[in-house]
This record gives C-alpha cells, sequence and structure tokens, in this order.
C-alpha cells in the first residue's frame, strides 16, 4: 500500500520511537479489513519497536486500528484505513505513543495531563477532508498524554449507517462521552477552553499581562505570517493574536500558482508558514479574536480581546482575512452543518449517493459541482445571473457530466428541512417570478468572500463592503494601524499577493515606528567612548 519513497520517509521517522508500540488490529472480513491489515504489516515491519496484535474489544468498530503505548497504556483507534491526508494524523499517533516528544506549548501539555475525569471523543471524518486531521491530531496528542482520554478516528464514508444514525452531515464532527462536542474546526487550546473552566481565564491573564509591543499582527495567514516575518527580522517586539494560524489556506485544496512552489496543499504551505515564523522571536498567541481596537492617550494602539483582555502595542497590523459569504435566507442558519456547507472537499463524502446543490457559478461554484459529482448522485447548480462566471473550461466540464444541473436567474430564498436536516430548497425564476422547489440533502454555499471587520467598524475607514482602506504602504485612515491581504482593499485575493501585502505593510509599519519621537534618550555613546580612551 505505501510505495518505496513513502516507506523510506517513514522508516526514518520511526527511528525516532523511544518506546514499544504495538498496532491493535479490529478487523472482519471486509475488503478494507484486508487493506487496513496490509497497511499495519508494512508499518511494523520497518522498526522493531512496532508490532501488530490481535484486539480482544468484542464491541470495537471494524475494520479498525489501535495505537497502543505499551509505556504508558494509552490508546488511540482509527476506524477506517487512515490514508488520504489522515496518514500524518496515524504517523504522529505511533510517534507521540512511542515517547517522541510533542510540537505543543509546554503549559498546554502539562493542562492536558492534569485533568480529570474519562474523556472518550469519537471524531468523524472524510479522507479528504484538511481540516479534519488538525481536530483528530489534536485529540489524539491528548489520548497519548493522558490515559483517561481516548479518542477514535471514524471514516464517515465507510460507517455511512452510524454516521445517518447519529445525524452527523458536517466533518470533522467530534462526540465526547456519546454527546456532541463540536462541528468543524476545533485546535487544542480551544478544546481545552470547553473541557477545562477555567482555561480561557487563565489564557486571558496572561493576554493581560503582556508587555507593550512595538508591533502587533491580527490575523496568522498568509498576510499576518509574511508580517511578522519581516517585522521580527527588524528587531522589534512582534506579537500575533490569531484565532487559528494558516486563516483560509486551511480550507485551500491545491495549489499551484505559489512562486518557487510547483504545487502543494493549502495545510502544507501552513505548516511551513508557521515554522518559519517560529524561528524567530515571535509571540504568537492562538486561539483568541479580536473585539475592537482603540487609541489611548498616549498614541499607542489597544486590541480588546473577546473575553476581556486587552493587548497594547505601538503599532497594530491587520490581516484578519476574509471568510466564506453567507446566503442570509431564512433556513441557513438552523441547517448549518445539518446539510448546509461551504467545503465541498470536507463535507462532500457524507452525501454519496445523495442529491444536493451548489450556490454559485463562478470558478469555486463550479469546481464544486464537478467534484461533488464524482460522488453524489446528482447536482444543481444555482446562479443568480443570468449567466455562470466560471472560467470556460470549467464550464464545459460541467455541462458535459451528465448528473449536473445547472439553472441560471436563479434567486434561492429558504432552505427547507424537517427540522434535524436539510431536506430542499426554494428558489425564484429571476425571469418570471415562479417559486420553485428542489428535493435535496446537502447544500453547498460558494458565492465569495466577505471581510472579517466587523470588530473594527466605527473606527478605522472602511468600504462599503466591509473591506479596510489602505494606500500603496499599507497605511490605514488611523495612524500607526496598517493592514495587508484580504481584509482589504488590495485588488486581487491571491495568496502571493497576501503575502507581498503582508510584507509591504510591515515594512511600512516600521518605518512609522522609527519615525516617532523616542521618549527615552540616545545611548551616550560619546561618554562611553572617552571612558574607554
Amino acid at each position: 500500500m505505501l510505495d518505496a519513497k513513502l516507506k523510506t520517509q517513514l522508516e526514518a521517522y520511526l527511528q525516532n520511537l523511544k518506546t514499544p508500540v504495538e498496532l491493535v488490529a479490529y478487523l472482519d472480513g471486509q475488503d478494507k479489513s484486508r487493506e487496513l491489515e496490509s497497511l499495519m504489516n508494512e508499518i511494523s515491519a520497518l522498526s522493531a519497536l512496532v508490532s501488530v496484535v490481535q484486539g480482544e474489544d468484542a464491541a470495537a468498530r471494524r475494520p479498525a486500528m489501535g495505537v497502543r503505548s505499551v509505556a504508558k497504556g494509552t490508546e488511540m483507534r482509527f476506524a477506517g484505513v487512515p490514508l488520504g491526508h489522515e496518514f500524518t494524523s496515524l504517523v504522529l499517533a505511533v510517534l507521540h505513543s512511542g515517547g517522541h516528544p510533542m510540537k505543543v506549548d509546554k503549559d498546554l501539555i502539562e493542562q492536558v495531563r492534569n485533568l480529570d475525569g474519562e474523556y472518550r471523543f469519537e471524531t468523524y471524518i472524510s479522507l479528504s477532508c484538511q481540516t479534519c486531521p488538525e481536530v483528530v491530531q489534536a485529540l489524539n496528542m491528548m489520548a497519548a498524554i493522558n490515559p483517561q482520554i481516548s479518542n477514535e478516528m471514524i471514516d464517515g464514508s465507510l460507517f455511512q449507517q452510524e454516521v445517518d444514525d447519529r445525524k452527523v452531515m458536517a466533518v470533522p464532527t467530534v462526540f465526547m462521552n456519546g454527546q456532541q462536542f463540536s462541528q468543524g474546526r476545533i485546535g487544542l487550546a480551544d478544546i481545552l477552553k470547553k473541557i477545562d473552566k477555567n482555561a480561557g481565564a487563565r489564557s486571558l491573564k496572561k493576554l493581560d499581562d503582556k508587555d507593550v509591543f512595538d508591533m502587533l499582527i491580527v490575523g496568522g495567514g498568509p498576510a499576518g505570517a509574511a508580517a511578522a516575518i519581516y517585522a521580527a527580522r527588524k528587531g522589534i517586539r512582534t506579537g500575533v493574536l490569531a484565532d487559528k494560524f494558516g486563516g483560509q489556506l486551511l480550507d485551500t485544496v491545491s495549489i499551484e500558482n505559489f512562486i518557487s512552489v510547483t504545487e502543494t496543499e493549502g495545510p502544507k504551505l501552513v505548516a511551513n508558514l508557521e515554522a518559519h515564523v517560529g524561528a524567530y522571536d515571535v509571540d504568537i498567541m492562538r486561539g483568541h479574536k479580536a473585539s475592537g481596537l482603540t487609541v489611548a492617550d498616549d498614541g499607542s494602539i489597544e486590541i480588546s480581546v473577546e473575553g476581556g483582555a486587552v493587548l497594547r502595542s505601538r503599532s497594530v497590523l491587520l490581516a484578519t482575512g476574509a471568510r466564506w459569504r453567507e446566503m442570509n435566507v431564512p433556513g441557513e442558519q438552523e441547517y448549518r452543518g445539518k446539510g448546509v456547507a461551504y467545503c465541498p472537499h470536507c463535507d462532500g463524502p457524507l452525501f454519496k449517493g445523495k442529491s444536493v446543490a451548489v450556490i454559485g457559478g463562478g470558478n469555486s461554484g463550479i469546481e464544486a459541482a464537478i467534484d461533488l459529482a464524482g460522488i453524489t448522485a446528482h447536482v444543481t447548480v444555482l446562479e443568480f445571473d443570468s449567466k455562470l462566471r466560471a472560467d470556460d473550461v470549467l464550464q464545459r466540464k460541467a455541462r458535459s457530466m451528465k448528473n449536473i444541473d445547472i439553472i441560471t436567474s436563479a434567486q434561492t430564498t429558504e432552505v427547507l428541512g424537517d427540522g434535524q436536516r436539510v431536506t430542499g430548497l426554494q428558489y425564484t425564476d429571476r425571469n418570471t417570478g415562479d417559486v420553485k422547489s428542489v428535493s435535496l440533502a446537502g447544500i453547498f454555499v460558494q458565492i465569495g468572500l466577505v471581510p472579517n471587520t466587523e470588530f473594527l467598524k466605527g473606527t478605522v475607514a472602511l468600504t462599503p463592503r466591509g473591506e479596510i482602506e489602505i494606500n500603496a504602504r499599507g497605511e490605514t485612515s488611523i495612524p500607526g494601524v496598517f493592514a495587508a491581504g484580504d481584509v482589504t482593499t488590495a485588488p486581487f485575493n491571491q495568496i502571493v499577493v497576501a503575502v507581498g501585502s503582508g510584507a509591504t505593510a510591515a515594512l511600512g509599519a516600521f518605518d512609522y515606528l522609527i519615525r516617532q519621537v523616542v521618549d527615552e534618550p540616545v545611548a551616550p555613546v560619546k561618554a562611553e567612548q572617552e571612558q574607554a580612551a
């Protein structure tokens, strides 16, 4: 199952094991069980510290693989064959179970270790989901640290009946002790906030106690990462406040236009960006969102944080990016995660053999329709305009597929459901005014982006679309406040453009800082020279 190159890489990784690891087989007669058994045997053949044993849990899902630490007795499971995006999760599970150090803040590790009580997590994923591994890996690390915590990754496409019974209609969906715990991206810090009631207060107290920054960057996407690197290289005190590191990149499947990188995936590029930022003295404050911006009497800029903390800085660089635009019709919020979705790559496999709709006829919408057509029974594309806006090559591909219907001049007016899940939608034919309905199981919204600037209203100047107005140097309407990336009036939303604008704004902010009046006296170089003489 693993090619020669991957085996060589994996064998090198497994040399980092310090204690024995058991791969526990929970198998049956399915073809997937044979695949999983083959994968387990291939991995165990690469290290003397890895062995395959038969599982004795009669109630275990099958096929499934347990990863058990012989030294600590911890175990995490993978129900299904963890390839695709989840292969990295499997490799990390083996390494962490075998004593290889985790790249996690020591305070978070200690917090997990001290959790009291039993926490049994079940994480439903799809192997095509790029968001899912982040959640699986966070929960697996918790399981590797604390024996009272367990996690099982469950491939929803392989356990379809279970997915239907538990009404899982978006991934990743996490259950804790039998009850739904979370849906969508969630990191280790946020998981701990939900189960450790004092974690949020402790984290906010740490923010409040921080000294004044020279440059505080709000946002951890490509623009924020570039700005952080450029600021740190100037030797100034630099901080990054981010709900999550990576921004929209975490949901980007294939990247083929980032200069010098022929092809990569969003999460891989995020990991490289984060590692690059981490190579410098940058204070990264994850798991927090900005809630306001004010200018203090002394000219410093204060960023309020959700929950009550305040960070202070001599300059601020806003790089909060954008998010998927919503339809804003009745039923959308009620059925979000219950059939209304925004990531076809993540949630598409949950709708295997069912009918779905894609809202939007631009490139992202038509690409989504083409991808979904290979999984679902039927795809209906609804476009508000009288014609599609996607590239011609995408339109030709979509129209050639027999299970895609395209409806233009269609204004979606309502999401329909039975109280638990989506059952269809209503739309108005803009040519005739007729109201029509479509029966379906899922709706994928692909109608563009909206900037994350709600917390800035009434402070910096914004366009009617909510974008931050900037000049060529990244300056906003407030002295000392700069902005970069998709949140601004920059004309093109591209990764390479965001990186460049982040660097430009950081240089502009540094230039602003060195031109400010310095209260402290300049070091008495002349006197020191006289003393030396």
